[in-house]
């Protein structure tokens, strides 16, 4: 990790903490560099605290948006009918709300870095938006009471929880992930001798680890929509909304608990005003001068009229830029991801679940990830790496979106195996009231959907967050990665365009065609980017 004094004050405890060895730590010379086995540090305990925090507030953003899909797609049962809901809106309404939900809660984060940037730091922002955050779900739950969906209060009660929520959100993700990075210290590999054999303690293998198990924190937070979602099938809604509301306190509670021992510091201006402020300069100074054979980058041309400093400054917005290349190809990749909490749910509704919720099947994809993030950590990885075999960031990536697009043509494969089977062929027409209200073919069908989306997870999603973190100028990280979640924003706004095809009986046909784009992405972005990761080394290991 590069720093410099001029970043901000946790970037200045860093330099310090960093480029201070202890007696005992030697670092290793170029053969040992080729021949020794690398191994990840130790994770720093503030680190693990910080993931701690994002288990609590992720636990409370899937307990919470797990039952949505039911709740607003699905009338108030009757006496002899099982399945639960509350608006009655329709598939098509509820897709709409619980994308736009996934769109505002990535759009966000961008506001949540510019103001970690110029006003109050990650840490007092990340805290600011957790008030901001439990506001908006006790406005959830005190409009999901039986008298508040009686008297009309329920549906915009919703929307205003969503908009609330939205916003605390983006001030937590974009400033959660980097600031648990940042409790790392250490910036070059050291040799250290464990168990007889001299192993080198590699930053950026620990970084990726860093990640992994931010990450599983994450999926097991997500594992709260098995409660939420069951709480709603056997009790109610309000009570499903109630927990996570009490779980999240645990955020605010660790956030202020550890504030003396995080490594955090202040605001350092605005990125994008600077930014801004620089192309505007180089636009200038390249309609004054011309085409400059000797000015290779358009960003260069501003520092013409630029000092040192705006020099760096330059060279960071160049590399910041580069690094968000890689993200472009990402909202394809959510559009796939975003059916596993909207139209895998209204799926398994058409499907024979036993006694069990329609929306419970969605939590197959953080147990699986629960199991697979240590083994890929641990076992998988680890074992890579001593067969001397490279699994670059870009591979794992693209093999993230390949997964993908076989999840989705799994899907669609189960969608034809519904339409065909009854007695509700193709759904054509509304089970009449007192009609069986699903076919004949097993929810265990979905499984695989749920498996494969997870393992692309692992290779897209979480080498997603470490690339931005990584490859980002020092200076730049918290907008880097408000940047790469702002493709999931990206990607929630294309699953609009789905929207009128999510109607039966085209539904085949739509998870047929994101098999195939996903498939094609995946294979355009390797070809784009397969010789990315040697161009750029990750900060981290400077």
């Amino acid at each position: 990790m590069s720093a410099e004094v001029s970043n901000s004050s946790d970037t200045v405890v860093m330099e310090v903490m960093g480029t201070k060895k202890a007696p005992d730590e030697i670092e290793p010379t170029a053969e040992e560099l080729n021949t020794l086995e690398r191994i990840s540090d130790r994770i720093p305990p503030a680190a693990w605290m910080i993931v701690v925090c994002e288990f609590c507030e992720r636990f409370a953003f899937y307990g919470m948006s797990g039952p949505f899909q039911n709740y607003i797609q699905f009338p108030v049962p009757g006496p002899n009918d099982k399945q639960p809901g509350a608006l009655g809106r329709g598939q098509r309404v509820a897709t709409s709300l619980t994308t736009f939900f996934q769109f505002f809660c990535y759009l966000t984060p961008i506001a949540g870095a510019i103001v970690a940037d110029q006003f109050w730091g990650k840490y007092k922002t990340i805290f600011v938006a957790c008030i901001v955050y439990i506001i908006g779900l006790m406005i959830l739950v005190s409009t999901s009471i039986p008298p508040s969906i009686q008297s009309g209060l329920a549906l915009p009660g919703l929307i205003v929880a969503m908009i609330v929520i939205g916003v605390g959100t983006g001030g937590v993700k974009s400033n959660v992930s980097p600031l648990m990075a940042d409790q790392y210290t250490r910036k070059t590999p050291i040799v250290k001798e464990i168990n007889g054999k001299k192993k080198i303690i590699d930053p950026k293998i620990t970084m990726q680890s860093l990640f992994n198990w931010f990450y599983w924190g994450i999926n097991l937070g997500a594992l709260s929509a098995i409660l939420t979602t069951t709480i709603e099938k056997h009790h109610s809604f309000w009570l499903a909304y109630l927990i996570p509301l009490i779980v999240f306190i645990g955020t605010i509670l660790i956030l202020f608990m550890g504030r003396h021992k995080y490594i955090r510091g202040s605001p350092t201006g605005s990125l994008l005003i600077r930014a801004f402020h620089v192309i505007r300069a180089a636009l200038r100074v390249r309609w004054k001068l011309g085409r400059q054979e000797r000015i290779k980058h358009f960003l260069d041309y501003a520092k013409e009229e630029a000092d040192t400093k705006t020099d760096q400054f330059i060279d960071d917005l160049k590399q910041a830029i580069h690094v968000c290349r890689v993200f472009a190809f990402y909202p394809f990749y959510t559009v796939c991801y975003n059916q596993l909490m909207g139209n895998l749910v209204s799926q398994a509704a058409q499907m024979n679940v036993g006694s069990l919720p329609n929306d419970i099947l969605q939590n197959i994809d953080p147990l699986v990830l629960i199991i697979f993030i240590p083994l890929f950590d641990k076992v998988i990885y680890p074992l890579l790496r001593r067969c001397h075999i490279n699994f670059k960031s870009i591979i794992r990536i693209t093999c993230g979106f390949l997964l993908a697009s076989a999840s989705m043509a799994w899907t669609a494969f189960v969608q034809h195996l519904i339409y065909s089977t009854g007695p509700n062929y193709s759904f054509t027409q509304t089970p009449c009231p007192t009609c069986q209200k699903y076919n004949n073919i097993s929810v265990v069908w979905q499984i695989p959907s749920y498996f494969l989306i997870a393992i692309s997870e692992i290779f897209a999603q979480i080498t997603g967050l470490e690339y931005a973190y990584t490859h980002a100028p020092t200076s730049m990280k918290s907008i880097v990665l408000s940047m790469f979640l702002l493709t999931t924003a990206i990607g929630s706004a294309l699953n609009f365009a789905l929207v009128p095809v999510t109607v039966n009986p085209k539904l085949v046909w739509m998870y047929a065609s994101l098999s195939i784009v996903s498939f094609l992405v995946g294979i355009v972005f390797y070809i784009v980017f397969r010789n990315e990761d040697p161009q750029i080394e990750p900060t981290t290991a400077e």
